[in-house]
């Protein structure tokens, strides 16, 4: 009898379980697997003749995406990946450059003055991306002062702005994402062991040693959330490349947006993104593989 009533007990435990866990996995086999599904079917489909996709299935589109055409074959396409790309390792960059004093500032302040410090680096974020992207493009606009400092320093041809160009791009990226950044960086900067420091620089270490071995071990969890943040977002970022780019620095999220729309070709943009989503699982292996060999602790693991 009492093996029956444990039975009993553990089959209620399990579905007490299940009914927990069974919300949360049908919202993602909704929302998240059976979209993927679909996505990764149109990229193998053939472009029908109103731009949906049809049967059989093909390799076409993402041959059309490595830049073969009835034209024969155009490099256009690998520029976009290229260009996105290098554009996602520059913001990203400069976000890590930018957030690692700004953090440990904060880290620092007085305890009072620190949520008003942090509140400051968020706020901006609130605010509708669209909203932020313009008022860039008005800030960069030919006329305006860093317009015309950037020409008088021989940056740009006079008469003409800071947008759109790539650089308006780069500096949209680091904007939008700069909090992205700072909020896992200031977490550990909290944390940050001090002792390690003057012990690396009593042993003869520099600043940069003492970086190296005193901070970046301690600061690895959180500088690596922070780049899985702000590089994985960039990488298909549509908003502030097609503003402050002005069209004309396509990036990949544009590429793909433009497809299932003015473009009407969504096997080709389902390709696009296919390779969007395998590019940023590489990303997260080469992350994870980077905080194991820096880090060496199953806490920097992603």
């Amino acid at each position: 009898m009492a093996d029956a009533g444990s039975g009993k007990t553990g089959w209620r435990a399990t579905g007490h379980l299940l009914g927990l866990v069974a919300p949360g996995v049908i919202w993602i086999v909704v929302f998240l697997v059976a979209p993927a599904a679909y996505l990764m079917s149109i990229a193998f489909m053939t472009n029908g003749s109103y731009g949906l996709p049809e049967l059989p299935f093909t390799w076409a589109a993402f041959k059309q995406l490595a830049g073969y055409g009835f034209l024969g074959w155009s490099p256009a396409n690998l520029y976009v990946v290229g260009r996105t790309l290098v554009q996602t390792v520059l913001a990203t960059g400069l976000v890590v450059v930018i957030a690692y004093p700004v953090a440990y500032y904060i880290s620092r302040a007085p305890a009072r003055l620190r949520p008003l410090m942090l509140l400051l680096v968020v706020v901006p974020s609130w605010t509708n991306q669209v909203i932020r992207a313009i008022g860039w493009m008005n800030i960069l606009a030919p006329g305006t002062p860093l317009s015309d400092l950037a020409a008088a320093l021989g940056l740009i041809s006079p008469h003409m702005g800071l947008y759109p160009s790539q650089f308006a791009v780069a500096l949209g990226l680091v904007y939008n994402f700069l909090p992205f950044m700072v909020l896992p960086l200031y977490a550990v900067f909290e944390r940050l062991d001090t002792a390690q420091i003057d012990a690396a620089r009593d042993l003869g270490a520099g600043v940069w040693g003492a970086f190296r071995h005193g901070v970046l071990p301690q600061t690895l969890p959180g500088l690596l959330a922070g780049t899985v943040l702000v590089a994985i977002p960039a990488f298909g970022m549509y908003v502030i490349p097609e503003l402050l780019g002005g069209g004309k620095n396509l990036m990949l999220g544009s590429l793909v947006a433009r497809q299932f729309a003015a473009a009407s070709n969504w096997p080709f943009g389902a390709a696009a993104a296919l390779i969007m989503i395998l590019a940023t699982l590489a990303g997260l292996v080469v992350l994870r593989r980077l905080g194991r060999r820096l880090g060496g602790d199953a806490g920097v693991m992603l």
